[in-house]
This record gives C-alpha cells, structure tokens and sequence, in this order.
C-alpha cells in the first residue's frame, strides 16, 4: 500500500475567517441583543434602563479585572455602586443627577481607597475614575437621551402614536452604531487594503470607513426625516458623527487592549467577544448623539 505523503496527512489548521472573528456567531448574537434591546425600548423603557445598567457593570467588571492583569487594582466597591448610580440619576434627575453622582462616585472612589494602607493607592484611584468616565458616565447619555424632556417612564408603552421622540432617537442612534459596524465590516472585508491604524487596529481600513459612512447616511437620514420629521441635513449630521465617535470608540478599546495585553475584554458574548467590545462604538456615539439631537434639533 503507498505512503501518503507527510503534507497530505497532516492536520489542517482551522481557517481564520479573514475579519477576525465568528461572523454566525457575532450575527446571531448581535440580532439577538438587538431585539431585546429594541424591544424593552419600544414597549418598557425601564426594562432597558435596568438591562443597560447590568452591562455597565459587567463592562466595569470586565475592565477593572484587565486592568488588574498589570498589578493595578481598583477599588471595585466604590466603582460599582457608582456604576449603579450613574444611570439611574440620568434617567430619574436628569443631567443635574448625572453630574452629582459622578462626582460623588469619583469622590467615594478617592476616600475608599485612600483608606487602604496598601501601596498603589495613586494608580488604584486612577484606574477606578478611569472606569467610571469611560464606561457609566459616557453610557448615562443614553438615558439623558431617552428621558428627552419628558418625566421618566415607569410602566408600559403600548401607544405608538404617543410614543416618547428620546425613545426613537436612541433608537436611531443604536442602529446607526449597528450600520457603523456592519457596513464597515462588509466593505473592510471585502474591499479592504489600506489599514487606517495599522499598529492599533490593523482590521480597520480606509474603504470600511467609507462604508461606514454610506451605510450610516443611508440609515440616518430617513429615519431622522420620517420618524422624527427632522431637516435631511440633521441626519447626515448625525451620520457623520456616529461614524467619527463609533470608530473613535473602537480605536480607543483597541488601543487599551493593546497596552493590557488582552485580545478580548472577555468571552462572555460568542463571535464578539466582551460586553466592552458591544460598547465601545456606544460609549463614544452616546455623547455625540446628545448633542447632535439637543443642538441640530432646535433649529
């Protein structure tokens, strides 16, 4: 009987799909979120306040526990509860409550840990204030974005004619977050040669940030028009702006994954990583859509 050669016998090594990640995966489970973020939007705003808060403190956990890869603890104690607060004085006192539980949270951080006799206190308090402004104080737009100028909803919203317009426009904001990423993906992938960051994120491309602006253009400006009878030029804005602050977002995680060492905050989400690899893009858009809204929105 002949003798196979060696190459042919030997085990292929399972093919890495050219973005980098599960694409099956990454879709089911962001479809999956989406939904039930979109849901919980539409139908008990509080439901989303409550989920949003829960992945706020995993993304706290998450960075936290990588950033004490490097012999950097955080007082986790004071950083949680103000990863609690922030949101929820957001969404119930609005951005007067905001304010006053970051500087509370951050203050609570710096007396706690202070209090430890342990060394490292300086890099512990900065990594806990660090936590807190990247992650519930940017998210906490969100809420600021959803309470609008309305008093916050408690119960069920099953009217759509009366339907709160904060309500829609995180709603957009969100799916411009998705488009920022899916076209950027599809057209990374597919046209993709001239890396923008090579040392940072060598999988981001000139080309997919083309087609992160085309596709968010095309979502943004129907939508700002025909849900929320705004000027087309509102939602081109607003396009724009997600497109810059997403990738923004996603460069800066990247950045920090690089210094810490990790490829993934976690593994929590299948084909995507962490709940901070989910957040990234929203941390930073969440802001810029606040804005974009309160100020292009008045005029």
């Amino acid at each position: 009987m002949g003798v196979l050669p060696e190459a042919a016998t030997a085990a292929k090594a399972p093919r890495t799909p050219k973005a980098g990640r599960d694409l099956p995966a990454a879709i089911t489970v962001g479809v999956t979120l989406l939904l039930l973020v979109v849901g919980s939007l539409v139908f008990f705003p509080l439901a989303f306040v409550v989920l949003a808060t829960a992945f706020v403190t995993v993304g706290v956990w998450e960075v936290t526990r990588a950033i004490a890869t490097k012999g950097i603890k955080a007082p986790l104690t004071p950083v949680m509860i103000g990863a609690l607060a922030m949101p929820a004085s957001a969404y119930f006192a609005g951005s007067e409550g905001l304010l006053f539980a970051l500087v509370a949270s951050c203050g609570a951080t710096l007396l706690w840990r202070s209090l430890d006799p342990e060394q490292g206190a300086l890099k512990s308090i900065m990594a806990g204030i660090f936590s807190l402004l990247w992650i519930p104080f940017l998210l906490s737009f969100v809420f600021l974005l959803l309470r609008g100028e309305r008093s916050p909803t408690l119960g069920f919203t099953l009217d759509m004619a009366d339907i709160n317009p904060g309500v829609v426009q995180v709603i957009i904001m969100l799916l411009l977050v998705v488009a920022n990423d899916t076209f950027g993906y599809l057209v990374g992938v597919l046209f993709g040669k001239h890396a923008i960051a090579p040392k940072i994120s060598p999988k981001k491309s000139w080309e997919g940030f083309a087609g992160s602006l085309g596709g968010a253009a095309l979502v943004a400006i129907p939508a700002t028009v025909f849900l929320l009878d705004e000027h087309w030029w509102v939602g081109f804005a607003l396009a724009i702006g997600m497109v810059f602050a997403g990738t923004g977002g996603d460069f800066a995680e990247s950045m920090i994954k690089r210094e810490l060492g990790v490829k993934d905050m976690s593994n929590l989400l299948p084909g995507h990583g962490g709940v901070m690899d989910r957040l990234d893009s929203i941390l930073f858009a969440a802001p810029v859509a606040y804005a974009t809204f309160s100020v292009l929105g008045q005029i």
